[in-house]
């Protein structure tokens, strides 16, 4: 049975103040990014209802994103549905790796946390759940209060898209880097996790200036996290 973060219980009185506090990295990001997809969902002809409904069930940024450039660009209902499929695969593994965490909750309760897991929520988790497992108001407030940023953003470029020419102007495309940087730093621990993550972010980009374009930062993570594993075997002898 997970222990229990006493931590994160004693610096608030009430769990769902806590989850929206540690939420806040997250909401930073998917207010901006969000926005960014709102307003290009309504360019590629998205109704409001449309774009606000994708946040609500699809809820996944990068494959939101791809979803509206399909949709502009004519593509079949079933290509953008496989393609969304191959784009959120990795939410199995992030599934999978949370998943000791959760023995005594009941499969409802899973269900509704898987439908809410994102990149950066992960990250959060994953930090937050090694340290002693939460209370379970604080890690649906997490959730929670992500996804409401993520549909306000969408929201708001949707209003306003008809009233910016070029979003490129107001540099959202940093936003998202900005937030997995921020997140990044809270879990780096040690020199380890300093070597593992710099060495994915130069193979990504001797990756990417040399012609690997499509799959530079997939291959870059997978052979810093094999660097990881050698790192950490003598610990775990």
């Amino acid at each position: 049975m997970p222990k229990t973060n006493r931590n994160i219980e004693g610096r608030h009185r009430h769990p769902i103040l806590q989850g929206m506090e540690m939420a806040l990295p997250v909401v930073l990001g998917y207010l901006t990014v969000g926005f960014a997809y709102g307003m290009l969902a309504r360019n590629a002809g998205l109704s409001l209802l449309q774009s606000a409904l994708m946040s609500l069930i699809v809820y996944a940024g990068s494959a939101q994103l791809i979803s509206v450039g399909l949709f502009a660009a004519g593509v079949s209902p079933l290509s953008i549905i496989l393609t969304t499929f191959i784009v959120n695969i990795r939410h199995l593994l992030m599934s999978a790796a949370l998943a000791p965490y959760f023995e005594q909750w009941r499969t409802m309760e899973k269900v509704a946390f898987g439908l809410e897991l994102t990149d950066e929520t992960f990250a959060l988790h994953s930090s937050s759940f090694s340290l002693g497992m939460p209370p379970k108001a604080t890690v649906f407030a997490v959730n929670i209060t992500s996804q409401a940023a993520w549909i306000g953003g969408s929201l708001l470029g949707s209003v306003l898209s008809g009233q910016v020419a070029d979003i490129g102007a107001f540099g959202l495309d940093f936003a998202l880097p900005a937030m997995f940087i921020a997140l990044l730093v809270v879990q780096i621990k040690d020199y380890r996790h300093v070597v593992v993550a710099v060495t994915a972010g130069l193979l990504a980009v001797l990756l990417y200036v040399n012609g690997i374009d499509q799959w530079h930062v997939l291959i870059a993570a997978s052979l810093a996290a094999g660097l990881g594993v050698l790192l950490w075997q003598p610990v775990q002898e």
